[in-house]
């Protein structure tokens, strides 16, 4: 099997950082969100939570 390499496509979420913790309904259960943690709401409006170096590393502000 050969492997090859890919990009993630350029796609914009919207995203907010909790101040508090929460559980979100997500397509693979139920996460817990702690303080400091982005919830980002997908293309589908599914939402997931995201760690902040994960979400930093991930993810660049867009301007208009």
């Amino acid at each position: 099997m050969e492997k090859r390499k890919f990009r993630k496509k350029p796609v914009i979420v919207e995203a907010y950082q909790t101040k508090v913790e929460m559980t979100i309904p997500t397509m693979e259960g139920i996460l817990k969100a702690n303080p400091g943690d982005w919830i980002i709401t997908g293309i589908h409006g599914e939402q997931y939570p995201c760690k902040p170096e994960i979400f930093e590393k991930t993810y660049e502000p867009v301007t208009d």
